[in-house]
């Protein structure tokens, strides 16, 4: 009798600090430095979420490693919601371009909510000879070896966007590796390389002056951001990826709690604010399910293990 009113009372106790929630400023981790997408994306949820609440969300940038940095800050706090991560889809493959990471990728972390995504874009200047993939694919195949494409870094989207095209296209092309997607449109703009993957907020200034040329975009179909421009996919058959961000915590938390997240992040993904800062971005919101995360960072890991793996990739 007294352990089941112990248990009664721990449970009761459990729903009451949930109902309660949040009582005090949660604190979300972002991987990466202030400015980028990550970094915008968590501050815009942050700020409408926080007025759902009336309790303020603090926004911490911890990067370092891919984002294996803030993801080990993470998997060390409590499981009471008042600690979360926004990860990239770094955060899939990480396990194959690090040789060790201090944390496991599904057992250490309770899946929120996948919450927006963006296409990357293979870029060539407007001047290029390149008029459509084809062209491009064309003459790498003719001459191996001939070509280059830029990208913000080894592992990032965009260089895996690059090596399933190679893997895909079977095509040999070299991977220029950048610090940043900035400095690999420098080179694009100089004429340093012939073309670069970047994702859509970086490439949306010279898309609209004018300097740069969008060859393709990377996900399945075309983007509303770029209605005119081919997706990949026309052809090169069943190419697809993208770059996505998501809501995780730490192990171990209530299902109760984990619902309520979800629930109230994807709420705030439907606010005109959010949208609207998200399209000028050029991501799209999702709000899925906790297992609907779960499931799109597993398949994500079967995904890219293989092709990371055939390409000899190693974090820098």
């Amino acid at each position: 009798m007294a352990a089941a009113a112990v248990a009664m009372f721990a449970v009761g106790g459990i729903a009451s600090a949930q109902s309660s929630f949040p009582s005090r400023p949660v604190h979300i981790f972002v991987p990466y430095s202030a400015g980028g997408g990550v970094d915008i994306l968590a501050r815009t949820l942050g700020d409408a979420v926080s007025r759902q609440w009336g309790q303020s969300v603090v926004v911490e940038n911890r990067p370092g490693a891919g984002g294996v940095v803030a993801s080990q800050a993470l998997v060390t706090s409590a499981p009471d919601g008042y600690t979360l991560i926004v990860v990239a889809s770094g955060h899939a493959t990480n396990p194959f371009l690090y040789p060790k990471i201090p944390y496991d990728t599904f057992k250490d972390f309770t899946p929120i909510s996948l919450l927006a995504s963006s296409a990357n874009i293979l870029l060539v200047r407007a001047d290029s000879p390149f008029k459509t993939l084809g062209d491009m694919i064309a003459q790498a195949r003719a001459k191996p070896g001939s070509l280059s494409f830029g990208h913000a870094g080894n592992g990032t989207s965009t260089h895996l966007a690059g090596e399933l095209l190679k893997n895909l296209a079977r095509i040999d092309v070299d991977a220029i590796s950048y610090k940043g997607g900035a400095p690999a449109i420098n080179d694009l703009l100089g004429g340093q390389i012939p073309m670069s993957f970047n994702n859509t907020p970086e490439a949306s200034g010279q898309l609209q002056a004018g300097t740069l040329r969008a060859l393709a975009v990377t996900t399945a179909s075309r983007t509303p951001f770029l209605p005119n421009v081919p997706a990949i996919s026309e052809t090169v058959p069943g190419y697809d990826t993208e770059v996505w961000w998501g809501l995780l915590g730490p192990a171990g938390m209530a299902p109760e709690l984990v619902a309520k997240l979800s629930q109230d992040f994807v709420a705030a993904l439907n606010t005109e604010p959010v949208k609207e800062r998200l399209s000028k971005l050029g991501a799209s919101p999702i709000g899925s399910s906790p297992q609907q995360f779960d499931a799109k960072i597993r398949a994500e890991y079967e995904k890219w293990g293989p092709i990371i793996k055939a390409a000899g990739l190693k974090a820098e």
